[in-house]
């Protein structure tokens, strides 16, 4: 019979999914350590704490496959307790109690003092903004806002995350200022949809007025934009872009499809003359802004003509960075009520076509760069190079500078002057401005 671990009790939280999970185990990290409660992240620890995704397919096996390893790991007295919380347990805890009942318990997304209360915490109201970190010391994710209240036949997320809640604008800036006096540098703002921030606190879109109050604060050097809606968006925010240096040029905006038929499916509430219209006008009102899209390909019904239609458009629009991903049928939302009739080697097939036509795009757009002169935030050191970004790369999903480590030295977090020497299809090559 296994004896139970007298070591000091050690909470390790392992964090899947998307940059709002990685935001919602730092708040819970920055809880624990409150607590006097010894917290790491993906490191050893006798106590786990697994945040889990259950947005589509590929990410519930893992989180499945995540706890089962964890469970074998409690079996075999290599971990004492495994708690699970996030979108997978919040979308299917009774599931999972059935499946996985020797976890010690489950939590959803929204019960973070019962969760903390488990691990001998308490909830502290008073810590806004207090988090532990994970990303690196140079950028963090500041979610603006909670849930969603769009209606998009193929998305789970509003069963996982609920209706659609602001935070303060005066809530947002203080963590922001504690971000910035521990060396951030750079916001990554981030919601199911920025477009959406205020209309429940302040009944109108207050996006750019929380930009406005944002770029007020010291140290923060740029603030970029994540997931954007098509409908509705506030093009006041773009003036903001335009006037103040420290937004960058830069937007995140899921498209999702363009085929009119297909559109409407999804309950968009857009259409393909729309949507290019809205493109050609933050075109216009920001000439150098790098539009950041996703699509999705083998939606119930969509056609070989949808599809063509699709790919003839992302020819055309030479978006700056895309990224494609084929549907996955989930239940309890509107599109699971239609056949899932794409057969899954077509799904594959269109998603690769696509990414080798962005492929394509991306080098002939990178050519263009050589011998321009960029600044660049240096994210870390890897092998002979030292990596950076530009203001129109955001962090693991755009493109990387790469400046040969062995003719020069720079610091983690710090911002350079670079000239683009050589580029492909998704690195860029440069050496340091003197």
């Amino acid at each position: 019979m296994r004896t139970k671990s007298l070591k000091k009790n050690k909470i390790n939280v392992v964090t899947l999914g998307c940059s709002k999970n990685v935001y919602d185990s730092e708040v819970l990290m920055g809880q624990l350590k409150a607590s006097g409660k010894d917290v790491v992240h993906e490191e050893e620890g006798n106590i786990v704490v697994i945040n889990t995704c259950g947005f589509i397919n590929n990410a519930k096996e893992e989180s499945v496959n995540t706890i089962l390893e964890f469970m074998q790991k409690k079996e075999d007295g290599e971990v004492d307790k495994v708690f699970v919380t996030g979108c997978l347990s919040e979308r299917y805890k009774p599931d999972l109690q059935k499946e996985i009942p020797n976890v010690d318990e489950y939590f959803g997304t929204t019960e973070l003092p019962l969760l903390l209360k488990a691990l001998g915490a308490d909830y502290k109201h008073e810590l806004i903004g207090e988090r532990l970190t994970t990303t690196p010391k140079n950028y963090a994710y500041l979610k603006i806002a909670e849930g969603c209240d769009r209606p998009c036949s193929f998305c789970a997320i509003p069963l996982m995350r609920g209706k659609h809640k602001s935070t303060p604008i005066e809530e947002i800036v203080i963590e922001a200022e504690k971000l910035a006096a521990k060396g951030v540098k750079e916001l990554i703002l981030i919601a199911q949809d920025l477009t959406y921030y205020g209309l429940d606190l302040y009944k109108k879109r207050n996006l750019a007025e929380l930009l406005e109050a944002l770029v007020k604060v010291d140290g923060i050097e740029w603030i970029r934009l994540h997931y954007a809606f098509p409908t509705g968006f506030p093009m006041d925010v773009l003036d903001v872009m335009n006037r103040e240096p420290k937004i960058c040029n830069y937007l995140d905006i899921p498209l999702q499809h363009i085929s009119d038929s297909i559109l409407k499916s999804m309950r968009r509430g857009t259409t393909k003359e729309k949507t290019t219209k809205l493109l050609k006008e933050f075109r216009k009102a920001v000439p150098n802004m790098t539009i950041r899209t996703t699509l999705i390909v083998g939606y119930p019904g969509e056609t070989e003509e949808d599809y063509q239609t699709l790919k003839e458009w992302v020819k055309e629009m030479r978006f700056e960075r895309l990224g494609c991903f084929t549907y996955s049928h989930e239940e309890n939302t509107h599109a699971y009520n239609l056949e899932d009739d794409v057969p899954e080697d077509v799904k594959q097939e269109r998603a690769n076509e696509i990414m080798e036509i962005q492929s394509q795009i991306s080098w002939e757009l990178n050519q263009t760069k050589i011998g321009q002169e960029f600044k660049v935030v240096i994210d870390r050191k890897e092998g002979n190079y030292f990596v950076g970004r530009t203001e129109f790369d955001s962090p693991d999903v755009d493109n990387e500078v790469l400046i040969d480590a062995t003719k020069c030295y720079l610091k983690t977090g710090e911002f350079t002057t670079v000239k683009i020497t050589e580029a492909a299809d998704f690195d860029l090559y440069a050496e340091v401005v003197k």
